[in-house]
């Protein structure tokens, strides 16, 4: 799978440009707030329908303008497609594939597939739990359809319960309340199930492979595991929502459920520990980093087994922020994946004699190729 190129049009601080990318290592590099960012989140949109930052539509449309367009065309299976997604200030977006608009999100989900890593990603140990279920909710979210589908429904239910929640006795239905609680509930235990079964699957594959790669990164001396915990196992869905029914009328919002799941890293020093320690409570600064670089790197392996093809690589002046060494086992990581990158400067690529195959100079709003 290759990212042939990216066209966009009245995007973020794009008034038009086209960028043709190398199948190999493409550099963006400028000043900062010039919008190398604003490249990576256009194509983490077309993969996903979604910005890796989480802003709505109206956000993302430059500033003045009623509309924005980014066209991606790529090369899968020895077949050319082209993405069009029409972003609209007030109404939803509008998507293409080969000029055939789709009804669904889940239809553009695997056409794509990228791996994301920015600075933010080295906080995601530290972070709250909301900031690692969207890691794993983003990640399975392009390998399972069904996942992407259940999710949604199941956070339409949320939004739908919780407000009925707190609306419910002011309306003239109100002695009915019950009655609605159980629809709600239903749907939220049809969909939420789903959900917590395949996020434990998520967590059993990325743990099939995060040991190795930690090992490798740590050079034998540590091994991390990830723990899933989730707020509820489906099995006891049911009865955790019964027993919470009464807490969630007098607080007026759902306490209960996928919604509120976490994981943990789990590390043991082999020469020093006999037993596990929260990286989030007792792990240095640096051992988060390597573990969130492991964490990364894991995902790019899991998209590999999964989808049997390779992602594209997205890294969002992440180099700038680790030391030699988890910079080298990025770098070494990349392989034969096409990979995008942006930066400020070229010396760390220069000090570890790296390979640019396309070389692009960001300049407010402008993209040139220098080579």
């Amino acid at each position: 799978m290759i990212l042939k190129s990216l066209e966009l049009t009245d995007f973020r601080n794009y008034a038009n440009v086209t960028i043709p990318f190398s199948e190999g290592t493409n550099i963006l590099y400028g000043d900062n707030a010039q919008g190398k960012t604003n490249i990576l989140e256009a194509i983490f949109l077309s993969s996903t329908t979604k910005s890796h930052k989480g802003s709505k539509d109206r956000e993302i449309i430059r500033f003045g303008c009623g509309e924005a367009h980014i066209r991606t065309t790529l090369l899968k299976d020895n077949a050319t497609y082209r993405v069009d997604m029409h972003l609209r200030d007030k109404k939803s977006k509008v998507v293409a594939i080969d000029s055939q608009k789709i009804k669904r999100a889940a239809e553009l989900m695997g056409l794509l597939n990228v791996v994301f890593f920015s600075p933010e990603d080295l906080a995601i140990i530290k972070a709250g739990p909301s900031e690692r279920r969207r890691f794993m909710d983003m990640e399975l979210c392009q390998l399972d359809a069904a996942y992407l589908h259940h999710l949604n429904q199941y956070n339409r239910a949320v939004q739908q319960r919780n407000r009925f929640l707190k609306e419910m006795f002011d309306t003239k239905g109100s002695a009915h309340w019950a009655d609605m609680l159980d629809v709600f509930d239903e749907q939220l235990l049809e969909y939420g199930s789903h959900i917590i079964e395949r996020r434990e699957a998520f967590i059993e594959e990325l743990n099939g492979v995060i040991a190795s790669v930690h090992r490798d990164l740590t050079e034998e001396k540590e091994h991390l595991e990830i723990r899933y915990e989730p707020d509820t196992d489906s099995d006891e869905f049911a009865q955790r929502l019964g027993e919470a029914r009464e807490r969630d009328v007098f607080l007026k919002m759902t306490s209960v459920g996928p919604h509120r799941d976490d994981f943990s890293f789990l590390l043991r020093v082999d020469t020093a520990q006999t037993q596990f320690i929260d990286l989030r409570k007792y792990g240095s600064q640096g051992q988060q980093r390597t573990a969130a670089l492991s964490l990364k790197l894991s995902e790019i392996e899991t998209v590999k087994r999964v989808t049997k093809e390779l992602p594209v690589l997205l890294l969002d002046d992440v180099l700038s922020e680790l030391d030699a060494n988890r910079q080298n086992a990025l770098l070494n990581s990349i392989g034969s994946l096409q990979t995008i990158i942006t930066c400020t400067g070229l010396d760390e690529f220069v000090n570890n004699r790296f390979e640019i195959n396309k070389l692009f100079k960001v300049n407010n709003g402008s993209v040139v190729a220098e080579n």
